[in-house]
């Protein structure tokens, strides 16, 4: 067996806010995603959420089922992103190959019943979310995606934001993903910080060398809490949270929305004043 899940529930703010450091990283840090030769998922009881890492080293690995989508096949009622961090890769996606080379992502629409990841070095970061229609595959670059230079050096958080999934691109159900990538001597993301009530969001983070963390903000923003990231680890940000953090150093991550809305406006920006 090549696949294996764990299941988070959803945690209410007030509980979430009694949580202690072992506690918050139990509920909401997502590790060990990239195991070789293996598809690990942790299936989010927020917006019935997915997120998985498949690393087919030299051999290929098959998108299997798992117990809590209830489906004979993964995708009988889901929508699947695979991004790919590692080096160039191969998706083969009912019989057709689609060559996803780094920092590429590939959207798989509902009703695919036969999906396979290979090339040794790829590493595939996976999203999936529930879908009502099935909308094509589709192959979306880095140099494709709709690109943000957002901040400033004097703020420490100039970077550069890539829009692979937007309304004006890919087609999809609910799934929203994008990557942020930052220019040397910034480190701040997501501030001022917002929150949306209306989707959750889940964050990887990566790029960031052995001895680096990101202090990722969590909760309620007059209760917020922190998650101390390490490279290659993602993690789980509810609907009522804030989601923003800083760095050791220049980093990368991978933000994904799954909910009722996928507008990229409609959140709640909070106050730099507001936060506690």
């Amino acid at each position: 067996m090549t696949t294996d899940y764990d299941i988070r529930f959803a945690i209410d703010p007030v509980s979430t806010s009694t949580m202690n450091t072992a506690e918050l990283r139990e509920q909401f840090l997502i590790d060990d995603l990239f195991m070789p030769g293996a598809v690990n998922w942790t299936y989010t009881h927020y917006d019935r959420m997915a997120v998985g890492g498949a690393v087919p080293g030299a051999k290929a690995l098959a998108l299997e089922t798992i117990k809590p989508t209830g489906t004979a096949n993964f995708l009988d009622r889901r929508e699947l992103i695979a991004a790919n961090i590692g080096s160039a890769g191969t998706i083969t996606v009912d019989g057709r190959d689609y060559a996803v080379g780094e920092r590429d992502m590939l959207y798989v629409g509902m009703g695919a019943k036969v999906v396979s990841f290979a090339g040794e070095g790829a590493k595939f970061y996976l999203l999936s979310a529930p879908a009502h229609a099935g909308h094509p595959t589709t192959l979306i670059k880095q140099s494709d995606a709709k690109r943000l230079d957002l901040g400033s050096q004097e703020t420490a958080n100039e970077r550069s934001i890539f829009q692979f999934v937007n309304a004006d691109s890919v087609k999809t159900c609910q799934l929203v993903v994008g990557l942020t990538s930052f220019a040397p001597g910034s480190v701040w993301n997501t501030m001022p910080a917002h929150l949306h009530d209306r989707r959750m969001e889940a964050y990887l983070y990566f790029d960031l060398k052995p001895d680096a963390f990101v202090v990722h903000l969590m909760g309620e923003p007059d209760e917020t809490r922190h998650i101390i990231m390490r490279n290659e680890q993602a993690v789980i940000s509810p609907p009522w949270s804030i989601h923003s953090g800083a760095g050791t150093g220049a980093y990368t991550f991978i933000w994904a929305m799954a909910g009722d809305n996928v507008d990229y406006t409609d959140a709640e920006k909070i106050g730099m004043d507001e936060l506690l």
